[in-house]
């Protein structure tokens, strides 16, 4: 999901946020049914891409971490490995 301003990728924290915000405005039960589906629709989008966000971080720490001689190494990783 990427800003519309600039269309930078959200940061992870934000779209946490946001994420947050949403959920407590569909645990109220105020919202009209065709909001609430809006909502949960933006929240799934959202969960999509935090999750994403998640396991590319989580690539990004094993290539840190894994040495040929498992010491602590640190690389650039290649287009295919995000």
């Amino acid at each position: 999901m990427a800003d519309s301003i600039d269309d930078a990728p959200m940061r992870f924290e934000d779209g946490l946020a946001a994420l947050e915000t949403l959920v407590a405005g569909l645990e109220t039960g105020e919202l009209a049914l065709e909001d609430a589906l809006r909502s949960f629709e933006a929240g799934v989008g959202l969960v999509r891409t935090l999750n994403a966000q998640l396991a590319a971080a989580e690539q990004r720490v094993e290539i840190l971490t894994r040495g040929a001689d498992g010491r602590l190494q640190s690389r650039a990783a290649e287009d295919g490995e995000l």
